[in-house]
């Protein structure tokens, strides 16, 4: 018998109202969203938990005082579980899909400990962001690989960092957005904004690849959906503070829409579960923008969470990495098991 954890990350989110500064404080103590040194970045994320704290808990007030996310990441931990081992090959072997949060709980110190007590024979790394960060994807694994190390995990252990085009990816956001485009249409041609998470600039210069994978990610999406002459542009969200963003920001492109006498439909490209910034962010604040724009319609379509095409293509990754595990030990790779992304984006997992 062979036992294999997979282990699922996601940012996480706050579970009550209090937790909300704590978590906070979490994802702004981590150096890769604030690469300051200590005690700089301490008493940095002590500040920006504390200011934003009552903003965010009005934001958490929305959706009945917490974060869906974990509830939401445990189903997707569910369906993968039963598809793995409703698709191994031999009967004897094991899956096991443990749900792994950056910033708040389960996160890493526990489940390393869960994992370490099922004692499986080899671990999957995956990642709910499709596209690779070193701010999001590169954060989990070098907090993994940190805490694995501390508590003796040993078991062989490989990763896969992305799947931006992956084809279960894709066909599951072309059935999603298929769905909604045509109710969209009554208000006329909609402009379809695929509407990512956004990142500093600076960020992006040190070589992150983030943003080209969306990119790849959305052309990948728009040739599969075959729409004639679809109107489409990709835009970023959820921007912060005083630094240069990436662009266009969604709200500039809502904005847009209005003056253009356009409807809109916005695709969450970046983000597979509903959390705050698509049931508050683009269904609250930005719906309010459209109409205040004078956008003829707004429409969203809905994050993937358990849609079969996607959760089929977590599982045939977990598969593939299964089947080589003789040579897996290691290994960081990214959905089709060689190099995503160009040379020139140095920051790309597979340099590591």
């Amino acid at each position: 018998m062979s036992k294999r954890a997979v282990i699922l990350f996601n940012l996480g989110g706050p579970d009550s109202l209090k937790a909300v500064k704590p978590f906070l404080f979490n994802l702004f103590h981590d150096k890769a969203i604030i690469p300051l040194p200590q005690p700089f970045r301490y008493l940095l994320a002590q500040l920006i938990s504390t200011t934003r704290n009552a903003k965010a808990q009005g934001i958490y007030k929305h959706m009945g005082g917490k974060s869906p996310l974990l509830p939401l990441t445990s189903e997707q931990a569910d369906a993968l579980e039963k598809k793995l081992n409703a698709s191994k090959k031999n009967a004897e072997d094991e899956f096991k899909v443990f749900v792994c949060m950056r910033y708040w709980h389960p996160m890493t110190e526990l489940v390393v400990k869960k994992v370490k007590a099922y004692g499986p024979d080899a671990i999957t790394l995956l990642p709910l962001y499709p596209q690779y960060s070193t701010t999001t994807t590169g954060s989990s694994f070098a907090k993994w690989d940190k805490v694995a190390k501390k508590e003796g995990l040993s078991a062989p252990t490989s990763a896969v960092c992305c799947y931006p085009v992956d084809r279960g990816l894709v066909a599951g956001h072309v059935k999603l957005i298929k769905e909604m485009y045509w109710k969209a249409s009554e208000h006329g041609k909609p402009r379809v904004l695929f509407s990512a998470h956004g990142l500093p600039q600076k960020i992006i210069d040190a070589g992150d690849p983030y943003q080209w994978q969306v990119e790849r990610t959305v052309a990948a999406i728009t040739q599969v959906l075959a729409i004639d002459e679809l109107d489409s542009t990709i835009c970023y969200q959820s921007r912060v503070g005083r630094l240069e963003w990436i662009g266009p920001s969604t709200e500039e492109e809502i904005k847009q829409a209005g003056a253009d006498k356009v409807p809109v439909l916005v695709v969450p490209v970046a983000f597979v579960s509903e959390h705050s910034e698509t049931l508050v962010e683009l269904d609250i604040d930005y719906r309010k923008m459209a109409e205040a724009a004078g956008v003829l319609g707004y429409y969203r379509v809905q994050a993937l969470n358990v849609e079969p095409f996607f959760i089929e293509a977590l599982a045939d990754m977990c598969l593939a990495d299964a089947k080589d595990t003789a040579d897996a030990d290691g290994r960081v790779r990214s959905f089709n098991k060689e190099r995503f992304c160009p040379r020139a984006l140095g920051q790309c997992a597979c340099n590591v």
